[in-house]
């Protein structure tokens, strides 16, 4: 039985998905991660001036931490206790548990009861959780795509195998 081709498009957005989630909270030289007002290099933001993945209105402070989140809980196989939310996006449990918040306060997910422990919260994904993913995925792709029509086949499969390997020896 052979595997299936992987779409480069697909194996470099799930390698840096991979990456992202596995950041440290500190930058080796010591410069803290960016706080909420700063946007990038002299208080820019990216996407030329817009919010990513059309997250305007509210959503800009914080967003790509809040799509990890979103990312983290559609690609779980049953919904994330915060602790295992906070390992899978790289963040600390306060941090995890902000953004669960946020989340909830969007609509995007829920908090239930665990069933095997009453005490313990999972969060998982609402229907517009879900959605708000897909949208996000799509435009990644698009992105993507964009940036690698630069490339050669072989220069996209060589990237996609090297950012897979990265991601899988990460840490």
């Amino acid at each position: 039985m052979t595997a299936e081709p992987v779409n480069p498009v697909d194996a470099i957005a799930a390698a840096l998905s991979r990456l992202r989630g596995r950041r440290q909270h500190q930058h080796p030289l010591g410069m803290h991660e960016r706080g909420p007002h700063e946007h990038g290099p002299h208080g820019m933001r990216p996407h030329g001036g817009r919010a990513p993945w059309g997250l305007e209105g509210g959503m800009r402070h914080g967003a790509p931490a809040v799509v990890r989140m979103v990312e983290a809980l559609a690609q779980a196989s049953e919904p994330l206790s915060v602790s295992g939310l906070a390992e899978a996006i790289g963040v600390d449990q306060p941090r995890a548990s902000r953004l669960v918040q946020q989340g909830v306060d969007r609509g995007w997910v829920r908090r239930e009861a665990d069933p095997d422990d009453a005490r313990r919260t999972r969060i998982a994904l609402t229907d517009e959780g879900a959605r708000l993913f897909r949208g996000v995925r799509g435009e990644r792709r698009e992105a993507l795509g964009r940036a690698l029509a630069a490339f050669t086949d072989e220069e996209s499969a060589e990237l996609a195998r090297l950012l897979t390997k990265l991601a899988d020896n990460w840490g």
